[in-house]
């Protein structure tokens, strides 16, 4: 079947074309944060060539901790096996060529923390209040793919769902039609933020990891704080205000029923082009500054870091581990180690770890053999998440699961849900028939860091500051509290 195309114009922000579909449910904006570059000339080496744009997926997949419940143009079904599995049968009908564009329709949405509970035993102990599903995951049969080398845009589907064919002139004239600011929209933060530790409970709950470190029972451990505040109104603006404060090169805007997700991560967790594997696990953390000799100093002394570079090493290696299980014998690689990364807030050590998939393993097994990432668990990772729940108080939903796409030509591209905020709009209805615009809700993401047995109670506790500032100045730029 010969693959629909229609070109659009060019814009260097790719904003200005989601618009037209933001408030749909299940729209979705996968954004390189090539904005900041186009728009200013600052270097952006890190961020990415292509956004990608979808809505109006032909199948949906919503999972709790039992069951999946699957949607298909009008009928509904539940389905208790496991979840990867179900979307790799639910793919497997649709197999496209690759055309030299990174998706043109396929799986996308992401895969929060807690599916890890479909794969391991896990206790339960930490609160589930917001009752975020585990994984939501659409089957998109077209999309928008934005190329910002080529300075292109083009609407491109196989094809595969019948109403594609039906709709394909409205869909052409939709992201033709003239751009247009909804200037009555808006988004307000309503209290005050408040975390779900204390500096003396996170102290606690550090004090906790290091006696399990110290005992044998693990090397590494995640430890995170959730940050909330009450909102209402328009999450889109938010994640607009996202991007211009802290552009990433793996940012992303999801809109499902009664939730959206912001997130402007840094880390690439997995990519598979033509059967080559990539991650890019992070480990090591400085802040900015402004000013230049010590924003200079601090990159400097986390290069220099034998903490770091150690903490780092351990990520690599269980990484090396988890995708060995879906990768040829001899072909996984570490091929950089420590790599300095610098970003709004922070500057990273990155490494880079590479592999190619054996004959007959698909994205979805890869995926699957190395959820959750090791990078926010912790090493071994099995110890490390029952020790997380066990001294965090609530379950992370989204947070530290993976965002992104697996596409019909059999490539995959995900990050790990680091810097990245839900925005639920009544407590507990996640997946509701709200919309994005909503009168009463609530703002939450987490910010964490991995505990060794050198670390620093005090200095792990103001990383997760710093990790934080770029959401906390999104939520103060918004806030409606009089002062």
């Amino acid at each position: 079947m010969k693959m629909l195309q229609y070109p659009l114009t060019y814009h260097h922000d790719s904003a200005r074309l989601f618009a037209r579909i933001a408030h749909q449910p299940w729209a979705m904006f996968f954004d390189s944060g090539q904005k900041l570059q186009a728009a200013t000339g600052q270097p952006g080496s890190q961020y990415g060539r292509y956004d990608i744009l979808v809505a109006d997926p032909f199948m949906t997949f919503s999972s709790d901790e039992a069951q999946t419940v699957v949607q298909e143009r009008g009928r509904s079904y539940v389905s208790f096996e496991d979840p990867f599995e179900l979307l790799e049968q639910a793919m497997r009908p649709y197999q496209a060529q690759k055309c030299g564009l990174p998706f043109t329709g396929g799986a996308a949405g992401y895969f929060g923390y807690d599916l890890a509970r479909r794969l391991e035993k896990l206790p339960s102990i930490a609160s589930n209040s917001d009752a975020v599903p585990p994984m939501q995951v659409g089957i998109y049969d077209w999309a928008v793919v934005v190329d910002h080398r080529n300075k292109t845009a083009c609407l491109v589907s196989h094809g595969f769902d019948s109403a594609t064919h039906e709709r394909w002139d409205a869909l052409c004239s939709l992201f033709d039609a003239p751009f247009e600011v909804n200037g009555d929209a808006e988004f307000a933060v309503t209290s005050a933020i408040s975390s779900n530790m204390s500096r003396s409970k996170y102290q606690q709950a550090f004090g906790a990891i290091k006696a399990y470190i110290h005992e044998g029972d693990c090397y590494q451990v995640n430890l995170a704080q959730r940050f909330s505040a009450k909102a209402s109104g328009d999450a889109w603006l938010a994640y607009q205000k996202l991007r211009d404060v802290s552009p990433a090169p793996f940012m992303a805007y999801m809109n499902f029923n009664g939730m959206q997700v912001l997130s402007g991560s840094p880390e690439r967790f997995l990519q598979v082009v033509g059967g080559y594997v990539e991650t890019r696990p992070i480990k090591g953390t400085r802040p900015r500054s402004d000013d230049a000799a010590q924003d200079a100093q601090y990159a400097a002394d986390l290069q220099a870091s034998v903490k770091d570079r150690a903490e780092n090493l351990m990520i690599v290696d269980l990484l090396r581990n988890d995708i060995s299980k879906t990768c040829e014998v001899g072909s996984v690689k570490a091929d950089k180690l420590f790599q300095l990364q610098s970003f709004a807030n922070v500057h990273h050590l990155v490494s880079i770890v590479t592999g190619k998939l054996q004959a007959g393993k698909t994205a979805i097994e890869l995926l699957r053999g190395c959820f959750p990432g090791g990078s926010i668990t912790g090493a071994p990772k099995l110890r490390a998440m029952q020790i997380i729940e066990e001294l965090e108080p609530h379950r992370r939903g989204v947070y530290c699961g993976a965002i992104g796409y697996i596409g019909f030509d059999g490539d995959m591209d995900t990050n790990i849900a680091i810097r990245t905020a839900v925005f639920i709009a009544d407590k507990g209805i996640a997946g509701s028939t709200a919309t994005a615009r909503c009168d009463t809700g609530e703002i939450s993401f987490y910010a964490g860091g991995g505990i060794v047995a050198d670390s620093d109670a005090e200095k792990e506790y103001t990383e997760t500051l710093d990790k934080a500032s770029s959401m906390l100045k999104v939520m103060q730029h918004f806030s409606r509290i009089e002062k």
